[in-house]
């Protein structure tokens, strides 16, 4: 059964050598993979110049998109910025905007007129002391002649004009710029993101440093007529995401400074242009968190997308995956070609990961980073061709943080015999559960029944720091177990303790394996401890499909279990690896009868097995933890 549910594992359509005979794409926007209609919609965007919120899941491709955008972006629009000291309020510098490239031209005429007049100014200077010392000495008062000549040199420096002080500062360039600019602004504080004034330690004597030139820019005026490339943006000070929006709807935004202590709060340009595309990104909680004028801004005026995290497994996009791989070779340019075979199996990982049946993951950051891994050993072996032993070693070397955690679990439960893989046990049974979205785990849970510890009535007590969901899920455990059993347990207490889960439980995936532990605990029928299980479970009895059952499997299958039960509508989602396929056995069910079935030994279960079959009706639903956060 393991083997009929194993991958799909379909030839590639296209054959090549490796991955230098794969053409890719110039322009960033058409090596974006999977996610056509955010594509069509930055495509729009870019021509009219709307700001964009995309979220979704990490590594789908947030940024990359933002960047494509800025390619898309006229660059004979570029424009430079600069900064004038004013003569009437030293303390508001003006602004100016000239095309991409003449600010150089400007800074540079302003410094080479400037150093003619100082060295005009300074030989006249030389000329003037040389005579008064010279005068000095002919008629006989050489030391009042030096004085003198201190004190002209002195009061020259103090009072005569520098030159240096009208030069204009450039604050933005765009000099010899292929494209608009792209900034990513993600995590700045107040002052890279809106400009800032630096603080003058010397405000007098004549060496103070003139205002317009303590003026820097923020990285709204740096996009000017660009991308502004904002992920996380809930994380922002709620003043910077007001001051954000400001400039949104003005397109200009005054630079001043941002600490009220400094001597660089007194300095407030006039408005600096700052007519930028804002690209936002961020999960499912950034739209939650985020400033709601922000956000209406964006939703008014642009464009609201959600990211994919998968895509069906057709032959079209097992194409772009193969490009995907082409160009994760050349963008690091560091590691060797990819031939087929190891193509394939990146695309079978991409499966795997996908953790839905006829899907590809487009988790691509992570896949990318696969990529990287393999193409690294490879380096290392001084092979000039990345071959499928290459990846198939990544795998194990490139494991998440919570892969590692889910081993180290693993191998300290059967060290302290957590949980059993042999024999039978009353009221225990070895659960499955998920760690960091790509690692499975063994979750052991025990129940038992004793008498109650109110008279009034019993009680469900579970322990294992439950989370909300799960906490309401079990309380639902004592009707279901009323109509399966026909027992009055409102005369019983029912303990379930989740064995191990310090970090919290939630989900729904074990509710088939609380409610086989508990009917075990009642009716005092053993479960076999080889058996593992995962699945939800419905009001009339149906088990319903979880999320992770690949890893869960492989979990399952390194802790020594030889069965394992889980859905029917999961049994396509299966891809485990081929080390695992020999070691166990995947049974898909459709009800709880069948649970038990397979997992309850002796010849009292088939008592409980006609009763499960009855349950129509049930009025409450079994959704207990379906993972054990990292």
């Amino acid at each position: 059964m393991a083997e009929e549910m194993a991958s799909k594992d379909e030839e590639l359509e296209e054959s090549f050598d490796t991955t230098s005979s794969i053409e890719v794409p110039k322009l960033l926007i058409d090596q974006i993979i999977g996610q056509d209609h955010a594509v069509e919609v930055v495509k729009k965007a870019a021509s009219q110049r709307r700001h964009v919120m995309m979220i979704g899941t990490p590594g789908t491709g947030k940024s990359l998109l933002a960047k494509a955008m800025a390619e898309l972006l006229p660059k004979e629009e570029l424009q430079d910025i600069l900064a004038y000291p004013n003569v009437e309020d030293n303390n508001n510098p003006r602004i100016r905007t000239v095309p991409a490239g003449k600010g150089r031209e400007i800074v540079m005429a302003h410094k080479m007129e400037a150093r003619k007049k100082s060295q005009s100014r300074n030989m006249l200077m030389m000329f003037l002391i040389f005579g008064i010392v010279m005068y000095s000495f002919y008629v006989g008062q050489l030391l009042w002649g030096i004085i003198a000549a201190i004190m002209m040199l002195i009061l020259s420096r103090q009072f005569m004009p520098k030159e240096e002080m009208m030069i204009p500062k450039m604050l933005v360039s765009n000099y010899e710029q292929d494209n608009a600019p792209y900034i990513d602004a993600t995590g700045t504080h107040a002052g890279a993101l809106l400009g800032d004034v630096r603080h003058d330690p010397f405000q007098s004597g004549g060496l103070e440093t003139p205002s317009h030139d303590r003026v820097e820019s923020g990285d709204i005026h740096k996009s000017h007529k660009g991308v502004l490339f904002i992920d996380e943006i809930n994380t922002l000070r709620i003043e910077s995401q007001q001051s954000l929006l400001t400039a949104i709807q003005e397109k200009e935004y005054p630079i001043t400074g941002q600490s009220e202590r400094s001597s660089g709060a007194l300095v407030k340009t006039e408005p600096v242009p700052c007519d930028f595309i804002m690209v936002s990104a961020g999960n499912l909680d950034a739209v939650e968190k985020m400033h709601p004028a922000l956000r209406s801004r964006i939703k008014g005026y642009g464009y609201e997308l959600y990211m994919r995290d998968s895509m069906e497994d057709t032959a079209d996009n097992r194409k772009h995956l193969i490009r995907f791989v082409a160009q994760e070779v050349k963008r690091d340019g560091h590691i060797p070609d990819f031939d087929q075979s190891a193509v394939e199996e990146v695309i079978q990982e991409a499966r795997r990961r996908a953790g839905r049946k006829g899907h590809l993951t487009l988790k691509l950051r992570d896949l990318g980073g696969l990529v990287r891994v393999a193409g690294d050993i490879a380096h290392a072996e001084g092979s000039k061709i990345t071959s499928a032993k290459h990846v198939l070693a990544a795998k194990d070397m490139a494991r998440s943080i919570e892969q590692q955690l889910a081993d180290s679990y693993l191998e300290r439960r059967k060290d302290y015999q957590l949980f059993s893989t042999k024999g039978a046990a009353v009221g225990k049974v070895n659960g499955l559960a998920v760690m960091g979205g790509d690692s499975g785990i063994v979750l052991p849970i025990m129940a038992e029944v004793t008498p109650p510890q109110s008279q009034a009535e019993g009680k469900v007590i579970a322990t294992g720091m439950l989370k909300d969901i799960a906490k309401e899920a079990v309380l639902n455990v004592s009707a279901v177990i009323k109509k399966v059993t026909g027992q009055d347990i409102m005369k019983r207490d029912i303990h379930i303790q989740f064995v191990g889960t310090y970090e919290g439980v939630e989900g729904d995936s074990a509710s088939v394996s609380i409610a086989t532990a508990v009917i075990s605990a009642l009716e005092g029928i053993p479960i076999d401890q080889s058996v593992a299980m995962t699945g939800s479970l419905s009001v009339r009895g149906d088990v319903l499909p979880v999320g992770g059952v690949t890893y869960k499997i492989e979990a399952a299958a390194q802790s020594g279990i030889k069965k394992i039960i889980i859905p029917w509508t999961n049994k396509d989602d299966v891809l485990i690896e081929e080390d695992y396929k020999d070691q166990v056995e995947i049974i898909p069910v459709k009800t709880i009868s069948e649970v038990i079935e397979h997992s309850l030994v002796g010849t009292k279960k088939e008592g409980i097995r006609e009763k499960l079959k009855e349950l129509t009706d049930m009025k409450v639903d079994l959704e207990i933890p379906e993972s054990v956060p990292g």
